[in-house]
């Protein structure tokens, strides 16, 4: 791995910010994850540049999944602090996702490029259809399943978040409210499982990718160490200005309008990687 150009350098730093500041907003404003626009973000400003090559998206990924960790244990301390987050769902299901993050990011490790980019892309268009389609009250179910049925989509959950770089609010606070759970217990609680989700899909990543070929430079593993440095630091300083943003404009046509850039954003990551 070489050391770019000072101009290519600058290009980079230039994407890595423009992605850290768009991801904040964005998980301010829907609580979706800021991975949504980090990992497409970060994969295209790899590609556009040259640098890296088969592992690019890897990287991408697991860039996302490290700046999860910080963005995702502010978040869960500031609902706490407002008595939002269902502290026995956390502690019950948090250990599932964490092992379904870890299997994911395994998974992940041995699947190619385009394979990650299926996953990514069809994932990624679900999340668009829970948006800009499906009710905000729609459930399913009164309330979360236990036994076999948490560990299974617990473990899903942290599986699906891993491999697409995400926190644990899409998946997690999906299934929550589609089981009956208000929408701001949902997202309070689900901000939760993205610590488990980051921590143990980034270790998961590191040790994927070590001997990896085809990474860019400062990688450490799957991870791109400058880049999640950057982007945690960024996100988590501007995911406050989303959420209050998400008060004084009208959400159902931003939920829509997010729910295209989505669909969009999958199909062109998928094009991208083939």
């Amino acid at each position: 791995m070489t050391a770019l150009p000072l101009a290519e350098l600058l290009v980079l730093l230039a994407a890595l910010v423009a992605a850290g500041l768009a991801g904040g907003i964005v998980a301010g404003l829907f609580g979706v994850g800021g991975g949504t626009v980090i990992v497409p973000a970060v994969f295209y400003a790899f590609e556009v540049l040259g640098v890296g090559g088969e592992g690019n998206l890897h990287t991408a990924i697991g860039t996302s999944l490290l700046t999860i960790v910080a963005t995702s244990w502010r978040s869960l301390k500031a609902h706490r602090s407002h008595g939002a987050v269902d502290e026995g769902v956390l502690r019950t299901w948090t250990p599932w996702v964490a092992v379904g993050a870890l299997i994911g990011a395994a998974v992940a490790g041995v699947t190619s490029m385009e394979g990650l980019a299926i996953v990514y892309g069809v994932c990624l268009a679900l999340i668009a259809a829970q948006l800009g389609l499906m009710p905000e009250r729609f459930t399913l179910r009164s309330d979360l399943p236990t036994g076999w049925g948490r560990r299974g989509l617990g473990s899903l959950i942290g599986g699906l978040s891993a491999m697409m770089g995400i926190g644990g609010g899409s998946f997690g606070g999906m299934l929550m409210t589609l089981c009956g759970r208000p929408i701001h217990q949902a997202v309070a609680t689900a901000s939760g499982f993205g610590v488990a989700i980051g921590a143990a899909a980034t270790l998961g990543f590191v040790v994927a990718g070590w001997q990896a070929e085809g990474r860019p430079p400062w990688s450490m593993g799957y991870v791109n160490v400058p880049g999640a440095i950057v982007m945690a630091v960024l996100t988590t300083a501007v995911a406050p200005w989303g959420a209050r943003l998400a008060h004084s404009l009208n959400k159902r046509v931003l939920r829509k309008a997010f729910a295209v850039y989505l669909l969009a954003t999958a199909l062109s990551v998928v094009a991208k990687a083939f």
